[in-house]
């Protein structure tokens, strides 16, 4: 009697390969839930830490920046934040101020399109 071959069958390949694919469309939507879910986090803390650092310069100096590289320029911050929705420092939407007597950046607001997680626009933020 000759020995059987060592190995799986086509048939043992074939049901490894659909409980693999089932436990895929189960994780998958997951993860890329959480993905976006990140990104919103992401974003409302840099828009925390932009508005933050737009407060104390204000504090500092009696004036608003006219532009974000002010801040970086006077060690408010490290670098512009990155916007984690568009991936850009530059699609931030910069809010001048109210008062005509104090020119400059007052506010800011994210410059992508479309709601977050929570059904939000990203630009009301």
């Amino acid at each position: 009697m000759r020995p059987l071959p060592k190995g799986f069958t086509l048939i043992e390949m074939l049901i490894v390969m659909a409980i693999v694919a089932l436990l895929l469309t189960i994780a998958l939507p997951r993860y890329f839930g959480s993905l976006e879910k990140s990104k919103d986090v992401a974003l409302q803390e840099n828009l925390k830490v932009l508005r933050l650092s737009l407060d104390r310069f204000y504090s500092d100096k009696g004036h608003y920046p006219q532009t974000l590289g002010e801040l970086v320029e006077y060690r408010y911050l490290k670098t512009i934040p990155i916007d984690p929705i568009t991936e850009s420092s530059s699609s931030w939407i910069l809010i001048p101020a109210r008062d005509a007597d104090t020119p400059g950046i007052s506010d800011i607001k994210s410059g992508a399109s479309g709601l977050s997680q929570e059904g939000y626009a990203y630009d009301v933020l």
